[in-house]
């Protein structure tokens, strides 16, 4: 098939069912079809689809399995990712698409889902490509009601009869003979069915063995046992009594977090990031139930637990996971560091793919960072991040520390060194921090260490916040940026210059940050123009969106995410037909556009004088790919002037590109792939490596945390500074002068 048309099989109201391979099959429900072009708009075909089943526009997701991946669902939700999703199936005749939706979208397939196995078992929700690593579901006893929920001030009937979910519920128990599933499952249908007829329970004499539950009203006969069928998890109604005589309906209700857990698990799994606001507003829509906030919180908790397991039982889980992760990629590195007292210190993470992309295809170039992650137990993600031929990002290594310090990332560095067997001398741009430059020089005694130029510009402005006003700041941020970049020893000078101008203090105190660490004119490594670590944003912003998760699904979302940016890249490279990549052609093709405006002076030999529109001669060796304006040995393309000598004498210019920047280089870098990890519920660990692991013993504090700006975001600019209109000096106005008129 050509791109750009595509017969699309909507498909919904099924499930998928986790095959022994770990695969992902789709079964039951309904199917329409229709048909996708270049043209079509995301929001047209999501309204296309809200309507074939009479769905909430906002509420449903569109996901799609990529050809000969049936473990990975891809989300389509912008104009974007139709395109591709018609680039990946151009070879297709027609493809499917599964609609998910959060909720059931009848009241009678609410009701099977909600009732027992003897009248509709419970079904599974779909699968979605950030469910956890297990399909943890706790098989304990919930505590009773640990919160109240109110109904809407209506009455009964009324009630009842606006909120069909709720009148749903009153057929969850239906009597002797009905079987459950799980513990789990018996005791979500008690709460559901005690909130839709009004009445309070208490569980007495339940074990493991049996539950029993009684109205709570003394005196009223209620009652039933279920006991638990030898061999299995199930559950049956052996003895009930369903008559009252405590007034049933008349009062208020009491219901867990749990309740309300399986309430908005459905939702939770589509979207991670559903907010207890949210979830108050749409409980009240549908069910006509009142919560607060602490109720609606708990309940996410208490669901994304259910979702991705128990954040204590992750740790436990890292020595099986380092396994796998061995086990299923060859060649990769997983180390995992515990304390004496068996508590999580740190985890170290390089898969092979990675590793043999960063070495055969990408600059020697790496980026340090770190970031906050959102956990029970906090920690610290560590990133070694390079670029690839056409300037993306592509994650080389990882890292989960406890706390960030200088012993961790001497750690980290220390492992990055043992898996990199590169003979190239490694630039890395970090922090200006003197224990970060020791670590570096000690671990990697040839490598290149540059500040990072974010970090130095909010240096310094914190350095002499409340000096200047805003628009003094400004230039002097300019001017110091301009120092930067300058690829000359003269235009460096010229810069600082300017800045001594300004101010001497800060003229100072630039000298003192070791210039030949940051500067273009002075820097000895190679760094291809990248000054800044933030190359990497995108992806931190991607990490930092991520709900709170135990730390192995940490891990597995961090390597499809990985998996992902392999996969896109490698399919966007087969449609490429220059022989650089496109960043790379295209800064070519400016130099060349630009070069024709030059004069050239040639010289004997290699070497040739280019004279530009200002009369400015630069010298060009195109023996030592150098010129004298050092644009070509800064950035790895030829510069104009370059450019202009070699089209002079009849050579390729496309020879005289570092290899980093061709088609090649950036297909050898996504030629490996990375493989899945197999759920670890399902795998026993070595006896021989059996070890218990803890959490690590930093719990998060009472109270909202304190704000930690991330080193990617930008502050905020510098207030301007009041002057004084009678002393001239700064920090207060005349109002608050001391000085005597």
């Amino acid at each position: 098939m050509a791109i750009g048309k595509l017969i699309v099989v909507c498909q919904s109201g099924g499930k998928f069912t986790t095959n022994a391979d770990g695969t992902l099959s789709y079964s039951g429900g309904d199917a329409h079809a229709t048909s996708l072009t270049l043209d079509t708009k995301f929001d047209d075909f999501k309204s296309e689809i809200a309507d074939m089943w009479k769905y909430d526009l906002h509420s449903l997701f569109i996901k799609y399995f990529l050809p000969n991946n049936k473990r990975t669902l891809i989300t389509i939700s912008t104009d974007k990712d139709i395109r591709r999703f018609l680039e990946f199936h151009e070879d297709f005749a027609s493809a499917d698409v599964y609609v998910i939706t959060p909720t059931p979208p009848a009241p009678s397939d609410a009701t099977s889902m909600l009732c027992s196995r003897s009248s509709h078992t419970m079904s599974n929700g779909p699968v979605s490509p950030v469910d956890a690593l297990t399909d943890f579901v706790p098989d304990e006893p919930v505590s009773p009601a640990d919160a109240p929920l109110y109904f809407l001030p209506d009455a009964e009937d009324t009630r009842l009869q606006k909120t069909p979910g709720i009148s749903s519920w009153k057929n969850c128990l239906t009597g002797i003979g009905q079987t459950f599933n799980t513990r789990r499952e018996l005791h979500d249908a008690l709460d559901k069915f005690s909130l839709a007829h009004g009445f309070h329970y208490t569980l007495k004499n339940s074990d493991g063995r049996r539950f029993c539950a009684r109205c709570k009203v003394e005196g009223c006969p209620w009652f039933f046992i279920a006991p638990k069928l030898s061999t299995t998890k199930l559950f049956r109604i052996k003895k009930m009594n369903d008559t009252h005589t405590c007034g049933v309906g008349s009062i208020r209700t009491n219901a867990s977090r749990k309740l309300i857990a399986s309430i908005v698990k459905e939702k939770l799994r589509d979207t991670p990031t559903y907010k207890p606001q949210e979830i108050i507003n749409d409980i009240r829509r549908d069910l006509g139930i009142e919560l607060n906030y602490a109720q609606a919180y708990g309940g996410i908790a208490a669901a994304l637990e259910e979702l991705q397991g128990s954040h204590r039982k992750a740790y436990n889980q890292l020595p099986l996971l380092c396994e796998k992760i061995l086990e299923t990629n060859p060649g990769s590195a997983a180390i995992l560091n515990t304390k004496e007292d068996s508590c999580f210190h740190r985890i170290f993470v390089a898969f092979n793919a990675s590793l043999y992309g960063f070495q055969n295809g990408c600059r020697p170039l790496l980026f340090l960072d770190c970031m906050p992650l959102k956990s029970k137990y906090r920690g610290e993600l560590f990133t070694a991040t390079a670029l690839d031929g056409n300037d993306g990002i592509f994650l080389v290594s990882f890292a989960i520390v406890d706390v960030l310090s200088d012993d961790n990332w001497r750690w980290f560095l220390e492992q990055l060194k043992i898996v990199l067997s590169t003979s190239h001398e490694i630039t890395f741009v970090a922090d200006m921090k003197k224990e970060m430059s020791e670590s570096l020089v000690s671990v990697f005694p040839n490598c290149f260490h540059g500040y990072c130029l974010h970090q130095l510009t909010e240096s310094l402005k914190n350095k002499f916040k409340g000096s200047f006003t805003q628009e003094v700041v400004r230039v002097l941020i300019s001017e110091f940026h301009g120092a930067t970049y300058a690829p000359t020893a003269e235009g460096f000078k010229k810069c600082i210059e300017t800045l001594k101008d300004i101010s001497p203090e800060v003229y100072e105190w630039i000298l003192q940050t070791e210039p030949e660490h940051w500067a273009n004119a002075f820097f000895k490594g190679a760094r291809y123009n990248h000054l800044k670590s933030n190359v990497t944003e995108s992806f931190c912003d991607w990490i930092s969106d991520l709900p709170a998760m135990p730390i192995t699904q940490v891990i597995e979302t961090i390597r499809r995410k990985m998996v992902e940016f392999i996969y896109t890249n490698k399919m966007d490279s087969d449609q490429w037909s220059s022989l650089l990549t496109p960043s790379a052609e295209e800064n070519l093709q400016r130099s060349l556009v630009n070069s024709r405006s030059l004069e050239l002076l040639f010289s004997p030999g290699s070497c040739f004088k280019v004279r530009d529109t200002l009369g400015i001669i630069n010298v060009v060796s195109l023996e030592n790919w150098d010129c004298s304006c050092r644009e070509w040995q800064i950035n790895g393309l030829p510069c104009l002037h370059a450019a202009a000598a070699i089209e002079h004498i009849g050579k390729n210019v496309y020879d005289y590109c570092y290899k980093y920047f061709t088609t090649e280089a950036f297909k050898v870098t996504y030629s490996e792939s990375i493989n899945p990890i197999p759920a670890l519920d399902g795998c026993v660990q070595r006896e021989s490596s059996q070890v218990h692991v803890h959490p690590p013993c930093i719990l998060r504090p009472v109270g909202r945390p304190k704000e930690r700006k991330h080193a990617l975001k930008s502050k905020q600019a510098v207030k301007r500074t009041h002057q004084c209109s009678k002393c001239k000096k700064l920090g207060h106005n005349k109002r608050k002068c001391k000085q005597s008129t």
